[in-house]
């Protein structure tokens, strides 16, 4: 990807934070040691995921590599050494199908590895457009999905028998959700537990959208006159929603209608630890978001400081 294509991402990207199950508006203060893991001296990540028990996966925005810890022991390693000319911004574990899914950036691309052994299971070309920026990744029972910042679609990648993936499809949108007019657009995204609804933030606009997957139809959630600016990764649990906000450095939770048609923000969480998060992950009771640090530049300096940050519940 371009140096200003990197500049332009700085400048409106992701967010993260953790927000709890707190009844009421408001602002909660996270625990004064929620536990800070560090990553590797100038990793740069942006995308964080949970695996089986107690692992968790981070993926690196200079090179593509993925860094795999343990919530318990805060120890971990690079465990996946990308090959070159990738990236990885939004990555999920599919744990029944033994993969990740690590959405690639300004390549236009998906990158697949065994989340097990780490081995490289291939990229698939999700868009040839040039102008595209492959944001996040959720997944289904069906396949993932991923979205692209300054393109009008969402991909899909089907999951076929055994572990084999069928054709991407490309699913047009219409609605708040085709607004390409910023200059960084579709970010995070989650799906219902059925499938049937997609929301995805719309990092321009402020907006949390919902998205029929079938005919690829958006509306803006109605918050109620709030909105979620710098608004980045999501984990969406039911109908509880976490954005996480990342140059606000907070991660405010959303309870939403049955329907997706509204919703209502019933708190804001803040710790000094975060440091313009972009993503979030949960294992048990803990909430896990990742130091993005854009303000350091993407990549960051090669020495720079980088960290997840655990939250408990």
């Amino acid at each position: 990807m371009t140096r200003d294509r990197v500049r332009t991402r700085v400048l409106i990207a992701a967010g993260l934070l953790l927000t709890l199950g707190l009844s009421g508006v408001g602002a909660a203060q996270a625990d004064a040691d929620p536990g800070v893991i560090p990553l590797p001296a100038g990793f740069s990540p942006e995308g964080v995921a949970i695996g089986s028990g107690t692992q968790v996966f981070a993926g690196s925005l200079r090179d593509g590599d993925v860094w795999r810890g343990d919530l318990r022991t805060g120890q971990g390693r690079v465990f996946i050494d990308a090959p070159a000319s990738r990236t990885a911004v939004g990555l999920k574990v599919d744990l029944p199908g033994g993969r990740i899914f690590v959405a690639g950036g300004g390549f236009g691309k998906a990158f697949v590895y065994d989340n097990r052994t780490g081995a490289d299971l291939g990229a698939l070309t999700l868009t040839t457009q040039a102008d595209t920026f492959i944001n996040d990744v959720t997944l289904t029972r069906d396949g993932a999905w991923f979205t692209d910042s300054r393109q009008p679609s969402l991909y899909f990648v089907p999951f076929g028998p055994g572990k084999s993936l069928g054709p991407v499809q490309t699913l047009a949108l219409s609605g708040p959700a085709a607004d390409t007019s910023g200059a960084f657009n579709l970010n995070g995204i989650a799906s219902s537990r059925n499938g049937s609804t997609l929301v995805v933030v719309h990092s321009a606009r402020s907006e949390l959208i919902a998205v029929d997957p079938r005919s690829g139809a958006s509306t803006a959630i109605d918050l109620g006159g709030a909105s979620v600016p710098n608004g980045d990764g999501i984990l969406l649990e039911g109908r509880r929603l976490w954005v996480v906000q990342n140059f606000s450095n907070q991660v405010s939770q959303v309870r939403l209608s049955p329907d997706f048609s509204s919703g209502k923000v019933v708190a804001v969480l803040t710790s000094p630890d975060l440091r313009i998060p972009t993503t979030i992950a949960r294992q048990g009771d803990r909430l896990v978001v990742v130091n993005a640090r854009f303000d350091l530049g993407i990549p960051g300096p090669a020495d720079a400081a980088y960290e997840l940050v655990v939250l408990r519940r």
